[in-house]
């Protein structure tokens, strides 16, 4: 059998299931997470989203959202709905790591069997069956390909395509990455016919900025901004007291550095963040300005080729001190 079909029927021999995503949930993995969650409901699975820590506010509008168990606020149900599970489906993240070091062991340790669907480089060997595409946009969109490779697209409706659309449209950036393909417009296609309101998700995810987020977002794109001179690179730098300053909730900076990406002449932008006694960076790039081997190689990360991400135990003065430095090593030879 195929592995779409291993995985489908590893799906219809358990009852119960926990899904789980990385920390620090993005679009992808609440999308993806739920897009499952609500198609093995549909199945009649006892099935939940066990996550290492909370969505941001401008995502909790998603139908199911309430219904996700986080490590972080309840960490000894969430371990005991990993140890309960007879499967457990590992979406969007690609190591143990990536759940954060407080809910790994339980990941690591819990019985039943476990599954990939991720689009990220370079796979752990922790899952008895991988769905592993790097090229593929969203983790989001493997679900439909699994889906349609399985035969069980007809379970596809409104809701779960809501929960499939914004996993594609928050990881390709609205449709503008270069990992976007024709069949990624073609799933599009696909969803509007079975009743996805595309307009409403965007609304929901872009239109609905709170007043502090305007202001810390016109602070760092006014005051923070700094171009590297003789390179296309720019960055933005917050610090604890400047994030506390315009009471910074989670998400306030979601598409932040994709602004500074999106200055004339910038091939790459980066935003650092003083956040819980770290540095936490969002790298992003375009044309032949690779960051997922800079991110790797120095600040503890890694991700897609144009959008990855790291962390720092350096201050912020000396993190960025060292990003400025080894930046030129990375500049493209053609």
């Amino acid at each position: 059998m195929t592995t779409e079909a291993n995985i489908l029927t590893a799906i219809r021999q358990a009852e119960t299931i926990a899904i789980v995503s990385h920390k620090s949930p993005d679009g992808d993995s609440i999308g993806s997470s739920l897009a499952m969650y609500h198609l093995l409901k549909k199945w009649g699975k006892n099935v939940t989203v066990v996550h290492p820590d909370p969505a941001p506010e401008f995502l909790h509008w998603l139908e199911g959202q309430e219904t996700i168990v986080d490590w972080e606020k309840q960490p000894e149900k969430a371990a005991e709905l990993l140890h309960a599970a007879e499967l457990v489906i590992c979406l969007d993240f690609n190591e143990p790591g990536r759940v954060g070091n407080d809910m790994k062991p339980a990941l690591e340790s819990a019985p039943g069997r476990k599954i990939m669907i991720d689009h990220h480089l370079h796979p752990a060997d922790f899952c008895e069956y991988v769905i592993s595409r790097p090229e593929i946009c969203s983790t989001a969109q493997l679900i439909y390909e699994w889906l349609e490779a399985a035969g069980e697209l007809a379970s596809l409706d409104e809701q779960i395509g809501n929960c499939i659309y914004l996993g594609m449209m928050t990881d390709t950036g609205s449709f503008r990455f270069p990992s976007v393909s024709p069949k990624t417009h073609e799933i599009l296609a696909h969803l509007l016919k079975i009743g996805v309101q595309h307009f409403r998700i965007h609304e929901q995810v872009y239109d609905t900025n709170t007043i502090d987020r305007i202001r810390l977002r016109g602070f760092a794109l006014s005051e923070k901004l700094v171009c590297l001179p003789n390179l296309p690179v720019a960055y933005v730098s917050l610090s604890a007291e400047e994030l506390e300053r315009f009471h910074y909730q989670k998400g306030d900076t979601e598409g932040l550095v994709n602004q500074i990406l999106g200055i004339k002449g910038i091939s790459m932008a980066v935003l650092f963040m003083e956040k819980d006694n770290k540095v936490k960076i969002s790298f992003r790039s375009k044309g032949n300005w690779k960051v997922n081997e800079l991110a790797s190689a120095h600040f503890a990360g890694g991700g897609h080729m144009y959008a990855s991400g790291g962390a720092s135990d350096d201050s912020l003065e000396r993190t960025i001190e060292r990003f400025v430095t080894i930046v030129p090593e990375y500049v493209p030879s053609a």
